[in-house]
């Protein structure tokens, strides 16, 4: 039996890593050949998408399918792997777990108020309302086919070579501040582990928050990447003032603490990592002391 992961970035690569020993192979796409060469190199099967080829036998992976995760983003015209591939999908006669990756920007704007997974969403950019719309789509397929779709609501991602950490020895952190702005993070790992047990107890229809337990002004978590680097923090900038791109910007509209309690109170997933403090702590165990001089 098969994985099949649409989108072999940061997330997936790190999920595929930790299950690969599950699946008699692990297939995953990339949108250049490149990369899709780098997939295969690395031991899992690369293919492009979208190239009619290269889709042709994503038809023949999807029919020996156990598995599903797409985190290709949706666009305006909806979502790629649905157009594509829904029929296939749906034909699949082994597929017992589709895992569909969405983000908490689709529940919007709560003026720093706690949400869960009963909290009916109400996107404000865009980018979460095509989101949502795709959330949706694949909920739909699930119900009218009878596969097990899940929505996981991913926090904003950090880890190995993307942490504000990193950014502190790159010299390129920010501490911008909004009061009362605060942040749900997620680390990497975490995601791959909730993602695996959920793989062990699939559950129709099911929707989960994966973010950490303790939201937190950014400041904060950029001043305490600092100290751990044993570096002095950026000085504050507020965020009227601050240079920011608009996406960046838009991200500062949206203020919520995000409860996860359900990952760990159905599918049993206790955080390695449950707040930023521990995430930053193991990232800094692992930089050199050469990575801090060059920095």
């Amino acid at each position: 039996m098969n994985l099949v992961a649409f989108g072999c970035g940061y997330t997936a690569e790190v999920f595929a890593s930790e299950v690969r020993g599950r699946f008699g192979r692990v297939v995953a796409t990339a949108r250049s050949r490149e990369k899709a060469d780098r997939i295969s190199a690395s031991g899992l099967v690369g293919r492009v998408f979208p190239d009619e080829g290269d889709a042709r036998a994503l038809e023949n992976d999807l029919a020996d399918a156990r598995a599903v995760l797409v985190s290709i983003p949706p666009g305006e015209d909806g979502d790629p792997v649905l157009a594509r591939f829904s029929d296939a999908i749906e034909a699949s006669p082994s597929l017992a777990w589709i895992g569909y990756l969405s983000t908490v920007g689709v529940y919007g704007d709560h003026g720093g108020g706690w949400v869960d997974e009963a909290t009916p969403p109400r996107p404000v950019s865009q980018r979460s309302r095509q989101r949502l719309a795709a959330e949706e789509a694949w909920l739909r397929l699930g119900q009218r086919s009878g596969k097990p779709v899940q929505v996981f609501r991913l926090a904003g991602i950090y880890g190995p070579g993307r942490s504000p950490l990193r950014k502190v020895l790159d010299g390129t952190a920010k501490r911008i501040v909004k009061p009362g702005q605060v942040f749900n993070r997620i680390h990497v790992a975490d995601i791959a582990a909730v993602l695996a047990a959920s793989l062990e107890q699939p559950r129709a229809g099911a929707i989960y928050n994966v973010a950490d337990q303790e939201p937190a002004p950014p400041q904060d978590v950029v001043a305490h990447a600092a100290n751990l680097a044993g570096l002095p923090p950026p000085p504050e900038v507020a965020f009227d003032d601050a240079d920011m791109t608009p996406m960046a910007r838009s991200f500062y509209s949206e203020n919520k603490r995000v409860s996860s309690r359900l990952v760990r109170e159905e599918l049993g997933v206790t955080f390695r990592y449950p707040t930023y403090r521990e995430g930053l702590a193991s990232l800094a165990e692992n930089f050199d002391g050469a990575s801090r001089n060059r920095s």
